[in-house]
């Protein structure tokens, strides 16, 4: 038997057939919110239904060190772990290279730089590139100065040997069309300062308007625009907007916002120009303050062999650096510790996949379960990387049996006290007691580390939500830290 609907009763049926398929979705999802909460404790069930997430957004593992889980929930599916990506890559590199070990930068030449009557130097300059991950300017000029004390002034060219690291450059709009953000920052094999410039902004309270400078103030960068001057009272760090542009053979930083000027003097830092480019427009700055000449320029090229070393500069040592990556969550930090990694390891000419290969080797040598990991740029700021809670928590266990133990956790922020945990879990309970890793991305939330209880038991927490209301876990994350603060 077959029926013929009106308009009006088809509208009824396609009525009573999206509110069964709303009964049916909310159903689910309070299903699944209800079978999370099922395998939590009682004192934290209440904080999870707060969030109102899917359960199968999250991955949550928590166990006491050498003890077994406490709670596992979609333990071993791979989510985006953001910024926590950043423990792995700082763990495989202590362990892999030594918390001793250094990058060195190198200026080499012929007969060990041997100039004539007037300061010349015979032949090009090399400077072998290191891939020191926070070079900055101070060091650079330390550096040439160290030259200009050795006689040398006058150079015909400087060639930058970057072979180091392979292709390793990268548009730094793809991620979020942020290009200018110092956190999309490119990495090299010859960085400095993170390869960002920094916008002073000091106010003229006489002719209320802001002035602006820029640092280092390399040729062939600008300001455009202004700055608007307000009489308001500060309500905190100013948020200016800034656009950088080719404008015939200059970089132009375009300004706009308004900012307060009872705020004072303040920063913003920006990329401008590229890895190569600022280098290299920063060397000769330097340079001719120092009183040198550089007759042809800069480029890239390999350095032969049988050159002798004029001067060098050991970076500060890699356990040192590792707490800068995590604490300030520093992306290109990490990028260029990845690679480092890889070079070391499997030879120069290193890329992300090399890097990757390198971390993945180090990791299976201490028997943890990588499944379902991807490892791209080792720094979280990705759509692609991947991890599990389960084997991020068995890392997190094999780097505390590890003699290594104090100098990688002492990379991670404290709660309540400082990185990206300082304004986070402040209470006298849970201030000192965690030292955790955290990430962020639009539609992902992580937290991952150590919890000291109040027995004085230790236990690892790894947390990953992927959902466009991610940013609701947070509530539950710190209640978690207290409850295992508390234990």
């Amino acid at each position: 038997m077959s029926f013929l609907l009106t308009p009006q009763g088809r509208t009824r049926v396609r009525g009573a057939w999206l509110r069964r398929a709303v009964l049916a979705g909310a159903l689910a999802f309070f299903s699944a919110g209800s079978a999370l909460a099922q395998n939590l404790p009682a004192d934290l069930e209440k904080s999870w239904r707060a969030t109102r997430l899917p359960a199968n957004s999250m991955s949550l593992y928590v166990q006491e060190i050498g003890g077994p889980p406490l709670i596992s929930v979609n333990a071993s599916e791979p989510r985006n772990p953001a910024s926590v990506m950043k423990m792995v890559t700082t763990w495989a590199a202590l362990s892999g290279l030594g918390p001793d070990y250094t990058w060195n930068t190198a200026f080499f030449a012929k007969d060990g730089g041997r100039v004539d009557a007037y300061g010349t130097l015979a032949g090009p300059l090399y400077l072998k590139a290191g891939g020191d991950p926070l070079l900055t300017v101070e060091e650079l000029w330390g550096l040439l100065r160290e030259l200009r004390l050795r006689g040398i002034k006058n150079l015909s060219e400087v060639v930058v040997d970057r072979s180091m690291f392979g292709q390793v450059a990268s548009d730094p709009g793809e991620f979020d069309g942020a290009p200018d953000r110092p956190y999309n920052a490119s990495p090299d094999t010859m960085m400095v300062g993170l390869g960002a410039v920094r916008l002073l902004f000091q106010p003229d309270r006489q002719a209320r308007k802001w002035v602006p400078i820029i640092d280092p103030p390399v040729q062939g960068l600008r300001i455009d625009g202004e700055i608007k001057w307000s009489d308001a009272v500060c309500p905190g760090s100013p948020s200016i907007g800034t656009q950088v542009a080719a404008s015939g053979r200059d970089i132009v930083v375009r300004l706009s916002g308004t900012a307060a000027g009872s705020c004072g003097e303040f920063s913003v830092y920006r990329l401008a120009l590229s890895q190569p480019q600022y280098f290299s427009a920063l060397f000769q700055m330097l340079w001719k303050e120092l009183g040198g000449t550089l007759a042809k320029g800069l480029r890239d090229g390999r350095m032969p062999a049988g050159l002798m070393p004029v001067v060098s500069r050991d970076s500060e040592s890699l356990a040192d650096t590792i707490r800068l990556i995590n604490k300030q969550s520093n992306n290109v930090m990490a990028r260029t510790l990845l690679l480092t990694l890889g070079a070391e390891k499997l030879g120069p000419g290193a890329t992300t996949q090399t890097g990757a290969a390198a971390l993945l080797a180090v990791l299976k040598s201490q028997g943890v379960d990588t499944r379902g990991w991807v490892i791209d740029n080792g720094a979280g700021l990705s759509r692609t990387g991947r991890l599990t809670a389960q084997g991020l928590a068995g890392m997190l266990e094999a780097a505390w049996r590890s003699p290594l133990m104090p100098e990688f956790m002492s990379s991670l922020a404290i709660s309540g006290v400082d990185g990206t945990m300082r304004r986070r879990l402040r209470d006298d309970e849970t201030r000192g007691m965690a030292h955790l890793k955290t990430g962020t991305l639009r539609d992902v939330r992580g937290l991952a580390g150590y919890v000291l209880g109040a027995s004085g038991k230790r236990y690892i927490l790894v947390s990953f939500v992927n959902d466009d209301r991610s940013a609701a876990v947070r509530a539950f994350d710190d209640a978690l830290v207290a409850w295992l603060a508390a234990r």
